[in-house]
């Protein structure tokens, strides 16, 4: 049994869809388990505690768990978060303040900057005690801050000076809404640095991405001064029946990714953690995660007879329906780990590979698009490969900006207009001008658009929208005639968005919740594509595949029954070039 008992925090972060939910869930109830009084909190936009810990999670106050009352939880909800922040730093404004002033504040603060560091401020309060009515003896973070919020907090002392007599955007507020929690700050940033308070866990699969991202957060981390990290290695797959190949053959896929592990991974201590044929909701089976003894007893008491359901349609049905319009913008979406990007680009190709022109790019900082379309020998000619690089897009962005706003102004003035525009806030605003010159093109042919993750994809969705009303707020042409990029993403004679899934519950669950938010904004998914599924063709002889195997047909059927989109199904893959296979 893995020991959670060296550091009062503990911190679980890593690459969506790897788990990180249900090991810090489990890490929480294995040390309430222990005697210990342990708060569990969630900073993840999209949490499932609800779901993983089977009782109702709330993200107003800390409750306590109804069958295990040494466990408390509670959800930071960023966007809530956000919003009393903003609130707060235009408060402290003071009486003096004009309308106008105020007005330009409270847009200065309506970027994801701002909620990554109102999040941070939240969670703040935890770690130093302010919003624990009671002592824990333990406190478990899922998802950790980002390096880019941590740096914000060691800015320079200048910075007070700028904000104080400058009235340039800022996505961190007046410099009056910052002092007052500046010791803390400090304070809580020495802690996370503390080997003897504070331990990260990165979570991650046996995958190429997965890996990868777990070795830019410990580098991260690392920079900070935050060394003290382990390394979880989550699902990994020991097939019991090696007489069954594609068993093997999964297996085989994953000692490669391991032995191949990236070298900023390799030095850290590691923990495995099998593959389990059940959804680790509840008590229970959150129990079984640490435990063999307790995971033979759940697989004994399994039924693995197998749900009859008819055939799903596949990518190539998909595709036929794609092509039917000749042009049109289809925008790949959903939680991170779903696979948009391998989807994005097999739908890229096969319709290239039908003799349509197609534009295929993503705005996703972490997608590999290329990683994806280099399986292919000979790509179409008429197949264009882009990547909106938010790095470049954000330096030509800055460079028009430091122009504008540096005109007249000292050398160190020029320098903080800099560090001030150098955020999510700015990449954002230069991420959406590329992106609307992408959705212009698909008046005349396919753009595929690999998106990212689901907060990410909102946030520019909705910079999208602000735009829009921006250009009807100021442009003289009447409303009814503009088409701006929002009207065409809303336009499904145009547009197709298609919901990206895996058939897990937490992730079918999350992109219902995408799928509400998008309908708030007048935006309707096309299609659902269930992604890895186990096919229902090969005749397995691995238990603990065929276990896998029943859940996921059950979500698929539950998914199918009651979604009024179209659902496609993917096969796993084993095979390294996996678009080649899906083609």
């Amino acid at each position: 049994m893995m020991d959670f008992r060296d550091t009062k925090f503990l911190f679980f972060t890593g690459k969506g869809g790897v788990g990180k939910t249900s090991l810090s869930s489990a890490a929480a109830v294995q040390l309430a388990d222990q005697g210990n009084k342990v708060l569990l909190i969630s900073t993840d936009p999209a949490s499932n505690l609800t779901d993983v810990l089977a009782t109702e999670v709330g993200d107003k106050k800390i409750a306590k768990h109804p069958d295990l009352s040494n466990l408390s939880t509670i959800n930071i909800d960023p966007e809530e978060a956000g919003e009393s922040y903003k609130n707060r730093a235009v408060s402290s404004l003071g009486m003096l303040a004009t309308p106008v002033y105020r007005n330009k504040v409270r847009e200065q603060l309506s970027g994801a900057c701002t909620v990554e560091i109102a999040s941070f401020d939240e969670f703040t309060r935890f770690i130093s005690g302010e919003a624990n009515p009671e002592e824990y003896d333990y406190i478990v973070f899922d998802t950790a801050p980002t390096g880019h919020t941590l740096r914000l907090l060691e800015l320079p002392d200048a910075w007070s000076d700028f904000l104080d007599h400058n009235e340039g955007a800022s996505c961190i507020g007046p410099s009056t809404a910052l002092k007052s929690n500046h010791q803390r700050y400090k304070e809580v940033v020495e802690v996370l640095k503390d080997p003897n308070q504070t331990t990260f866990y990165l979570v991650a699969r046996a995958e190429e991405t997965s890996l990868k991202e777990a070795a830019r957060s410990a580098k991260e981390l690392a920079e900070l001064g935050m060394n003290n990290q382990r390394l979880l290695l989550n699902g990994i797959y020991t097939p019991i029946n090696l007489e069954d190949e594609f068993a093997v053959q999964i297996a085989e896929k994953a000692k490669f990714q391991l032995k191949n592990i990236p070298q900023t991974l390799s030095t850290l201590p590691v923990q495995e953690f099998p593959l389990l044929p059940y959804n680790i909701l509840g008590l229970e089976k959150l129990r079984s995660v640490f435990s063999k003894e307790k995971q033979q007893l759940i697989l004994e008491r399994e039924n693995t007879e197998e749900v009859k359901m008819g055939k799903t349609p596949n990518l190539t049905d998909l595709v036929d329906d794609l092509e039917k319009d000749g042009h049109g913008l289809i925008m790949t979406m959903g939680k991170g780990g779903v696979g948009k990007t391998v989807t994005a680009s097999a739908i890229a190709i096969a319709l290239a590979n039908r003799g349509h022109k197609v534009t295929l790019t993503t705005t996703d900082p972490a997608a590999h698009l290329t990683d994806y379309t280099g399986q292919i020998v000979d790509l179409p000619a008429i197949l264009t490969v882009e990547r909106i690089d938010p790095k470049v897009e954000t330096e030509i962005y800055i460079e028009k900006a430091v122009a504008q706003r540096g005109a007249g102004k000292t050398e160190d003035q020029i320098k903080l207009i800099r560090e001030d525009l150098n955020s999510p806030c700015t990449e954002e605003v230069a991420v959406f001008h590329a992106f609307s010159k992408a959705i212009r093109s698909a008046k005349r042919q396919f753009v595929v658009v690999d998106t990212a993750p689901t907060g990410h994809t909102l946030l520019l969705l909705d910079t999208t929208g602000s735009y829009h009303k921006q250009v009807v707020k100021q442009s003289n042409i009447d409303a009814s005639k503009l088409h701006t990029p929002y009207q065409m993403i809303q336009d499904q004679k145009i547009t197709k968005v298609i919901l990206v899934t895996l058939p897990e519950t937490t992730p079918i669950r999350e992109a219902q919740s995408l799928q509400s938010d998008l309908e708030r904004a007048e935006i309707y998914p096309y299609a659902w594509v269930i992604n890895q599924s186990l096919p229902t063709a090969y005749k397995f002889t691995d238990p603990i595949l065929l276990q896998k195997r029943k859940h996921q047909q059950e979500l698929i059927a539950s998914v199918k029954s009651v979604s009024t989109n179209n659902a496609f199904q993917i096969d796993y893959i084993k095979e390294e070039k996996i678009v080649a296979e899906m083609l």
